[in-house]
């Protein structure tokens, strides 16, 4: 193992030797990395010509992960909870695994103006498209939509449509894995088709109130689209809203990939929702069940940059933490439900009730120079009631529930210029299983043990 990861490390830091000598300097030689500034990918764009002016950017990443359980054909990525149980055949498999799936590349557009607002639009896409053949994950990369949407700015008002980051969750986990913390405190990662409006309002020079409203797609990932009684389906969409203190008093800090400058931000999100669900022995009957959320969130700069960009010196403290019902379509829950049917019965004939959790998740990012960022943060997303997943009879409830599902990371990224950066993480995700005991227990997640990974992590980023 030692040998495997030692020749992987070389042949990485060849390669980013290699492609570091035919970067350009961008004019700065005093110091290499001195275009990575503010921006989607760092101020290293030029505008070219079609109907409006677009730009074109997006990264080559090249990740090799060695996780201490077999993650399968995806194992490049942490899962969304249900690691392995340690007794079962991939718990006891190690893995390693090269992929280049996570490149990205987007084109924006800035359009013309209308009724005094700046038109805007970005397409984003990603190598991580439904396969016909998961075992060949390399070979077999198919283009994915990521973000897909329109905006218009005016000076304190926008108004955004499309596919974006789901508004539930500010918090996005800074992992060099591609999943930035998903379903373990962090139920953000999907991207859904959304319309939301963003008002300002200033108070002075440096605090303002942000607040942002917005439906969403209203499908939840429960559903089959099978004509069953397991089907499920969101009857109105989701609704969605932030507000958000901001204030620059104390400055500004690194937060996402260290390429946003942030100020002080302080305050809370929500959903709400509904569905209808099948009920269990109930042919063709339904129910409607509720979907919701709430939660605070807070980014605050512990040391802030000098001057606003440079990011020497810098730190920043990141956190949220939230409660969620029958909330399993983003992330936010472990199960869709919890218990079915009525205690007492033969028959399941009972009411389903929604799963109800709650998560945390904490990090910090320092720079120490303005080209090296260091991360650490942990997460963790549980069961609010674990005898609420307890039900009446076999057929009322899947073996298994989540009880908690945690994330402790920590991770290295060094930029050797304004393109190309080397970055290196440690990983550890634990998963741990209750069980309905009515019921037999799958061999790979049964009883109330837990499932362990341990992952290590280099990659290799080309930004253009």
């Amino acid at each position: 193992m030692k040998k495997v990861l030692g020749l992987i490390a070389a042949s990485m830091l060849l390669a980013t030797s290699a492609l570091a000598a035919d970067a350009p300097t961008f004019n700065c030689d005093y110091q290499p990395s001195c275009e990575v500034a503010p921006g989607i990918y760092g101020a290293m764009s030029s505008p070219v010509k079609s109907k409006f002016d677009l730009t074109i950017g997006g990264y080559v990443k090249l990740d090799y992960a060695y996780n201490s359980v077999n993650l399968g054909s995806n194992g490049a990525l942490l899962p969304n909870g249900t690691i392995p149980k340690s007794s079962s055949f991939a718990g006891r498999e190690d893995q390693s695994i090269l992929t280049a799936k996570q490149s990205r590349l987007w084109f924006k557009v800035a359009g013309p103006t209308f009724l005094g607002a700046k038109t805007s639009a970005l397409i984003e896409a990603d190598f991580y498209g439904t396969s016909g053949n998961a075992a060949t994950e390399n070979q077999n990369a198919v283009l994915r939509m990521r973000h897909a949407y329109g905006a218009l700015d005016w000076a304190t008002t926008q108004v955004l449509f499309g596919q974006t980051q789901d508004i539930f969750g500010p918090m996005l986990a800074n992992t060099v894995d591609f999943r930035t913390g998903a379903a373990t405190g962090n139920p953000n990662q999907p991207r859904v088709p959304q319309l939301r409006l963003t008002q300002k309002i200033p108070f002075s020079d440096n605090n303002s109130l942000k607040l942002v409203l917005g439906v969403q797609n209203p499908v939840q990932d429960s559903n089959t689209n099978a004509g069953t009684v397991t089907d499920t389906w969101g009857t109105v969409v989701n609704v969605a809203a932030q507000a958000m203190f901001m204030s620059n008093v104390l400055g500004k800090a690194p937060g996402y990939y260290g390429m946003a400058m942030n100020g002080l931000t302080l305050g809370g999100f929500g959903l709400i929702g509904s569905e209808k669900v099948g009920l269990p022995g109930v042919a063709g009957n339904n129910q409607a069940v509720d979907s919701y959320g709430y939660g605070v969130y807070a980014f605050v700069p512990v040391i802030g940059s000098r001057d606003g960009k440079n990011r020497a010196m810098t730190m920043s403290f990141e956190a949220q933490a939230y409660m969620a019902y029958n909330m399993l379509f983003n992330g936010a829950t472990g199960n869709a439900f919890a218990a079915n049917g009525r205690a007492g019965t033969t028959t399941v004939r009972g009411d389903r009730s929604g799963a109800k959790g709650y998560g945390i998740a904490g990090q910090a990012i320092f720079y120490p120079t303005q080209d090296l960022g260091i991360t650490a943060g942990y997460q963790r997303r549980n069961a609010y009631n674990y005898g609420s997943f307890t039900a009446p009879t076999a057929a009322a409830s899947t073996a298994n529930f989540e009880k908690s599902n945690s994330l402790l990371y920590a991770n290295v990224a060094y930029d050797l210029n304004a393109a190309v950066r080397v970055a290196a993480e440690y990983e550890n995700q634990n998963t741990q299983y209750g069980r309905n005991t009515s019921v037999a227990a799958p061999s790979n997640l049964g009883g109330t043990a837990n499932g362990s990974d341990n992952t290590i992590r280099l990659a290799l980023y080309y930004f253009f």
